[in-house]
């Protein structure tokens, strides 16, 4: 089974030309970040993904994650030593502040570095992503105090974090939360049970960080009534060193369809004196303390699918490469099935779809950096747009990728539904990221409400505005960049109606937004896909003419035009059904069901 090559060349590209990596590196702290910087952490982290990790993927999938007698779950042959270079090779540091012992690279460059691993090893993967998003939460909301005393090891790698939302009563709906937390002085006692907790416990760090959400005695009623907490495995002493045992712990671990060697765990806590923890952000603000990490997580759940995505084609494309059989039209011999128009046709979707995910997810990344970094009159514009990308980002790019890696099971044909060839692992590994970090259906509701009801449409509005620009400069252009300007035009029009429709009709039916909001999410994914591979044809029609031989440029011409031809024309099938409205979503009575 061939091993995972990172796509280099297409992230430098991505990067470049999509992204805008020499204005981002423009910006204050970013100046390190040079072109020669970039090329080379991205060569280093190939390594690591395609020596390291990617070979312990197979290995982590047939063998899993148990929990022992001890309360501990080991991992699975290799983990641990991978994860000891990650750490010595300070890769969890890349993005975050110098101040707390990171590196101060863009966002957006460690969002290409976190799809490798990612596409080498997702179960692996998935413990450096909480923890960033832990960093992430406690950046922006914990006070100096506690910053200073957990940060550095999380940044570090030293520790990792986890995400403590989910209880058995209370999975989307956060108001139902119960876990509790009493007053103690300087601290907490926090009691109660977390569901679905990744990476809650193993031993490839010292200590575990835990992003805990819970009550106070006095909280109000819902979400107003949440706080957040930090709960540490192991408590920490003033000098930094690990004290005694905290008072939580997993109790079992889920059995799951995939991403079998990352332990999801059901994590107690206070089944004795109560699990020491301490306040992040104000008492009963801990929804808008934990929406930092989970936003992060969000996109980083986007990034996923594009991650998966391209594993899953590239072992399409090696497979199709190597198996023959009956003659491709025009020819007398058998050959390999790559030549055969329809196995053509499953490649060249996966292919697209990735590419147009990862264009997708760097760009919104870039606008995180614009955001922290940018100037202060251009802050609240990315803040805005990137807001505005990260459902889409989650729920367009994370369910591209159950087509893609059903894609590749199809490309295998009934090679694809034996295990041995890896392609099952993908879909079933896939599955999970629909799901995880809010279902497709909640994203699409946060497109819908809070990112297009909530501001009438000012900031989708403007982005079309964005659309119609690259549009106007393809149809100056060569031919083909003109007849992919001129679909590119009419898939425009209609998301712009589509939020018309949505903008003048929801008052008047109160199943409306939520009847429509899938296809309204993946009608904007799919036409901000279209405009990105116009903006890469545009890219590379340029450098062509400049005198660039790259093949890659050539590739991302045909790759954009299968784009145009063949996916773009799906957002007829997602406004229509958009503007069909709630009537006969909603039509039938429950009895019936």
């Amino acid at each position: 089974m061939a091993e995972y090559r990172a796509p280099v060349d297409d992230m430098n590209f991505v990067l470049s030309e999509l992204a805008g990596m020499d204005r981002v590196a423009a910006l204050p702290g970013y100046e390190e970040a040079s072109p020669d910087m970039v090329a080379a952490i991205l060569e280093e982290a190939a390594k690591l993904a395609g020596n390291v990790l990617s070979p312990l993927n197979v290995l982590g999938d047939q063998k899993g994650v148990q929990l022992n007698e001890a309360g501990e779950v080991p991992t699975p042959e290799g983990f641990k030593e991978a994860y000891q270079q990650f750490v010595e090779g300070g890769w969890g540091s890349l993005q975050f502040d110098p101040e707390h012992g990171g590196q101060g690279m863009p966002k957006v460059l460690a969002t290409a570095v976190q799809e490798m691993w990612q596409s080498a090893n997702l179960s692996w993967g998935l413990c450096p992503l909480l923890t960033q998003g832990a960093i992430e939460a406690l950046e922006a909301n914990a006070s100096d105090a506690l910053k200073a005393r957990f940060m550095p090891q999380l940044i570090s790698g030293q520790w990792t974090g986890t995400m403590n939302l989910t209880e058995p009563q209370a999975g989307s709906d956060l108001a139902a939360l119960r876990c509790r937390a009493e007053r103690e002085g300087d601290h907490y006692r926090i009691t109660g049970s977390k569901i679905f907790i990744t990476w809650g416990e193993h031993d490839m760090a010292e200590n575990i960080i835990h992003l805990v959400l819970a009550r106070l005695p006095d909280a109000p009623p819902g979400v107003k009534g949440i706080s957040l907490f930090l709960v540490p495995k192991f408590l920490v002493n003033e000098d930094g060193s690990l004290g005694e045992r905290n008072d939580c712990r997993a109790v079992s671990l889920e059995h799951k369809m995939g991403i079998h060697a990352s332990p999801t765990c059901v994590m107690s806590f206070g089944d004795n004196e109560g699990a020491i923890g301490y306040l992040v952000g104000e008492e009963n603000k801990g929804l808008a303390c934990m929406f930092t990490m989970m936003n992060a997580a969000r996109l980083a759940v986007g990034v996923q699918g594009v991650s998966i995505s391209d594993r899953a084609y590239q072992l399409a494309v090696d497979y199709a490469r190597e198996r023959v059989q009956g003659p491709a039209p025009g020819s007398r011999e058998s050959g390999p099935i790559i030549n055969h128009p329809d196995v053509r046709r499953m490649l060249m979707t996966m292919r697209a779809l990735t590419e147009a995910g990862r264009a997708m997810a760097y760009v919104a990344h870039a606008s995180l950096d614009y955001q922290h970094k940018g100037p202060d009159a251009e802050r609240s514009q990315h803040a805005a747009r990137a807001a505005l990308l990260t459902p889409i980002v989650k729920g367009w790019c994370t369910e591209i990728s159950q087509e893609a890696t059903a894609l590749g099971v199809q490309v295998h044909g009934g090679m694809g539904f034996i295990e041995e060839t890896g392609a099952a692992q993908h879909q079933r590994d896939a599955r999970i990221l629909t799901i995880y970090e809010g279902t497709s259906g909640i994203q699409a509701q946060d497109l819908v409400g809070r990112k297009t009801l909530f501001d009438q449409g000012a900031e989708m509005t403007r982005l079309l505005g964005e659309m119609q620009e690259t549009v106007a400069a393809a149809e100056a252009g060569d031919e083909v960049l003109q007849e992919m300007a001129e679909d590119l035009k009419g898939a425009l029009e209609s998301l712009e109606q589509v939020q018309g429709y949505l903008l003048e009709e929801h008052a008047e039916d109160v199943n409306l937004p939520g009847s429509l909001a899938f296809n309204y999410m993946m009608l904007a994914g799919t036409v901000v896909g279209g405009w990105l591979m116009l903006k890469a044809a545009l890219a590379a029609t340029a450098r062509l003419q400049a005198g660039e031989a790259d093949p890659l440029l050539k590739a991302k011409l045909v790759t954009a035009r299968f784009y145009t031809d063949q996916i773009l024309p799906r957002y007829l099938g997602y406004a229509a059904a958009a503007v069909a409205g709630s009537e006969s979503v909603m039509a039938l009575p429950e009895e019936l069901f």
